[in-house]
């Protein structure tokens, strides 16, 4: 058979994850030191666990509703208002498998073809692929390092045509770091309150925050309406296995995302919905240690980053830092395949978060301080054995 007439052309012409194909590479190297996936460290908080090995003891192990149980939808709401002072009722949250089913299903409920997607990047590496298989066309903003990483008011309001139907927003930034300030968030407001733009706020990060106070763009005047706001349980209380997010946004949308939800998923997972019950009502305080945690960590990549001629953005939010690699005279993807082949350290080319990610490299600092301390040292290594062969050359 010919499967290559077979498959769909726009599932062929999708882009590999940049992240997986070194996730994979490193799976075969088991020296490899891997700050390449954003993935917490930590183990899940005890009360977490404890609450989904009683809820299997107890038997509940059927299908929760589509929309996820009843009890843990109220339990967002009241988390999100408590937190960020989001008002909503129960028909405009549901539960997802993770965040990234909630931005799959907010493009598929909204775009069809033709339709554009405003995409901010470097990015999350999904927006881009889900939104070309519903057959949208990405419009890339890309954002600059002298500006720390955020888009504009302006950038926004010069990408807008009349096919413009979403803007994808995803701060804390992955990979960056980078976060919008109020002004900036009230800027891009001013330009999509009187147009028919949705904006898809991925906030999965928005509890890992150094510095500032968290806010989400569906709190400005005239966004409520026009916003799905993502969030979910990986990053915050580190369950990236739970595989359990919510999506949070006016009820006609939620309502046709359930739908979508119902033919491909039907639920989230039972257990995973009980064990989150108590990580939101229950954990803040195990929350903010890990958040101590990533801060101490944060602060030393950065330091350590730049006294090796590595020109680091500080990121204020989520794990990561995103240093500049343009002085090694290496490409992105050069740097890092070297680095990985030399050094057995594996960081993501910024090119894996869009074509504006070039000259950067993405590194996890969702990993122990010891960790840290030999990927930083063989790095440095790697850069002085590299001038020494250009001084040499």
């Amino acid at each position: 058979m010919d499967y290559d007439k077979l498959l769909a052309q726009k599932a062929k012409e999708m882009r590999p994850s940049g992240i997986r194909k070194f996730f994979d590479l490193v799976a075969e190297m088991p020296e490899c030191i891997s700050l390449g996936v954003g993935e917490p460290d930590f183990q899940t908080p005890w009360d977490i666990r404890d609450a989904a090995i009683h809820s299997l003891e107890i038997g509940r192990t059927k299908y929760t509703s589509n929309a996820g149980l009843k009890e843990l939808r109220l339990a967002i709401l009241d988390y999100v208002k408590r937190k960020y002072n989001m008002h909503y009722a129960l028909n405009n949250v549901m539960v997802t498998v993770g965040g990234s089913e909630g931005i799959d299903l907010a493009i598929r409920a909204l775009i069809e073809p033709g339709d554009e997607v405003i995409i901010t990047e470097p990015c999350y590496v999904s927006y881009e692929p889900i939104t070309t298989l519903t057959g949208g066309v990405p419009v890339h903003l890309a954002t600059k390092e002298e500006n720390d990483f955020r888009v504009t008011a302006e950038q926004i309001r010069n990408a807008i045509t009349p096919k413009t139907k979403m803007l994808v927003l995803g701060y804390p930034n992955n990979p960056t770091g980078a976060v919008l300030r109020h002004e900036d968030m009230e800027a891009i407001a001013e330009v999509l309150k009187d147009t028919d733009i949705i904006v898809l706020s991925d906030e999965i990060y928005a509890e890992l925050a150094y510095g500032y106070k968290y806010e989400s763009i569906s709190t400005f005047p005239g966004m409520k309406e026009r916003t799905i706001v993502i969030g979910g349980f990986s990053k915050t209380f580190s369950m990236t296995g739970w595989r359990l997010g919510y999506a949070i946004g006016p009820e006609e949308l939620i309502s046709v995302m359930i739908k979508i939800h119902q033919s491909c998923i039907m639920a989230a997972p039972t257990t995973s919905q009980y064990a989150a019950i108590t990580a939101l009502k229950d954990c803040d305080d195990d929350v903010e240690e890990m958040r101590r945690q990533y801060d101490l960590r944060r602060q030393y990549c950065v330091r350590k980053l730049n006294e090796m001629g590595l020109k680091t953005f500080e990121p204020k939010g989520a794990f990561y830092v995103f240093p500049n690699i343009t002085s090694s005279g290496m490409t992105s993807d050069e740097f890092c395949e070297k680095l990985l082949a030399e050094k057995h350290v594996a960081i993501i080319p910024g090119t894996a978060f869009g074509e504006s990610g070039e000259g950067f490299a993405r590194i996890s600092y969702a990993y122990s301080i010891d960790h840290l301390r030999e990927a930083m040292k063989r790095i440095q290594e790697f850069l002085n054995e590299h001038k020494e062969e250009t001084d040499n050359g």
